[in-house]
């Protein structure tokens, strides 16, 4: 793995980073469809860094970082605004903010995680953790959850199955965070056998 700061994927994450901003911003000034154009493009630097990563073999110790920081930091404060009805249009278009249960799930996934990773790093010293399938499943569920919440709310004939869009949401951040105990477990035991070896 490279020690390099410098390399494309970590650009295009920092670029996902510096769109946040740009991205809240055209929601509270209720330009929906600019908003949802900048959401595409942070969420497209995200299938693209990690491919650029292997592709160029460009993987570097600051972009397994950034990388997971980034993709958190964009979902969790797309999820937090759009929970806020002044954001929307009035009146409130159909099932329109994200239901507050939604967004304490993907929030609470994200932190009992955190705490479950530090609290095993504390204890044992390990710190090899990396993206389950069921976390990189969910991250893209998210992302393209986002992309439908927008577009409802700027093209409100499709807000009927936003329903269903969170419930899928909060399945997956369910699912994947209860995987993830199981798959750290895993990668502490394969640790240990390697040591012993």
């Amino acid at each position: 793995m490279s020690a390099r700061i410098v390399t494309l994927p970590n650009l295009l994450t920092v670029l996902r980073m510096m769109l946040i901003p740009v991205f809240v911003s055209l929601l509270f000034y209720k330009m929906y469809a600019w908003a949802l154009f900048v959401f595409i493009i942070a969420g497209t630097t995200d299938g693209l860094d990690g491919l650029f990563a292997r592709r160029f073999d460009q993987r570097s110790s600051l972009g397994t970082i950034l990388d997971p920081i980034a993709d958190k930091l964009l979902l969790v404060t797309s999820f937090v605004v759009l929970s806020m009805p002044n954001i929307y249009p009035q009146p409130l278009p159909r099932h329109l903010p994200i239901p507050f249960w939604t967004t304490a799930l993907v929030i609470s996934r994200d932190v009992f995680i955190l705490v479950g990773a530090a609290a095993i790093h504390l204890v044992t010293g390990f710190r090899r953790f990396r993206p389950s399938w069921p976390g990189k499943l969910n991250t893209t569920i998210q992302i393209l959850s986002i992309i439908y919440i927008l577009s409802a709310a700027h093209l409100t004939t499709l807000t009927g199955y936003l329903p269903g869009v969170y419930s899928l949401v909060g399945a997956s951040a369910f699912f994947s965070g209860i995987h993830y105990i199981f798959f750290a477990s895993r990668l502490l035991a394969e640790e240990r056998r390697e040591f012993d070896v």
